[in-house]
């Protein structure tokens, strides 16, 4: 009888750690547990920390973007894109956030399966991959703008099922 007991414990630890790496953050953001180049530290850079964090964002995002040819982002106006937060901006929508159509659609897939309540710097992130998405389709023509404007759907419907989360698990 013992030994059925340790056998089910070791098979449960067995499980759970596998769920749990599973469903980490470098899941969704790859590219957020990379090393940068130029230091020795993880490019894991979070934008809201305060009230004030939420409120300069929105301003970076009012205050238009550039988008260049090879996809980088850039705040169009010099003093917002001069703070250190603009920094940290600039990392995340340059090196974290998923660029082409496939990656987009792979975070969209993951994000629909995904069993809890997102941490807030993979909501940030969801968001401002929503943003470009936006961009993208408002950009593009034809068949392309209606894959963008689907991938669009899709993360804003995974977004609302993440803000609705707590509220959409049934009674036990």
């Amino acid at each position: 009888m013992l030994w059925k007991t340790l056998l089910l414990l070791l098979f449960y630890y067995s499980a759970h750690a596998t769920v749990t790496h599973k469903w980490n953050r470098a899941m969704l953001f790859p590219a957020a547990q990379r090393f940068k180049r130029s230091s020795a530290a993880f490019l894991n850079p979070v934008l809201q920390n305060s009230l004030e964090d939420v409120v300069l964002l929105y301003e970076f995002l009012l205050a238009e973007l550039d988008i260049d040819k090879s996809q980088r982002i850039s705040i169009k106006d010099e003093e917002l894109a001069s703070l250190r937060k603009a920094a940290k901006f600039d990392t995340i929508c340059n090196e974290i956030i998923p660029k082409s159509i496939t990656e987009i659609r792979r975070l969209s897939s993951m994000l629909s399966s995904y069993p809890r309540v997102l941490k807030k710097e993979d909501f940030e992130r969801t968001v401002l991959t929503m943003v470009y998405t936006a961009y993208r389709a408002a950009q593009s023509q034809g068949h392309q703008k209606d894959a963008w404007a689907e991938s669009f759907v899709s993360l804003y419907k995974a977004l609302k099922h993440d803000l609705m989360f707590p509220y959409n698990k049934e009674p036990s």
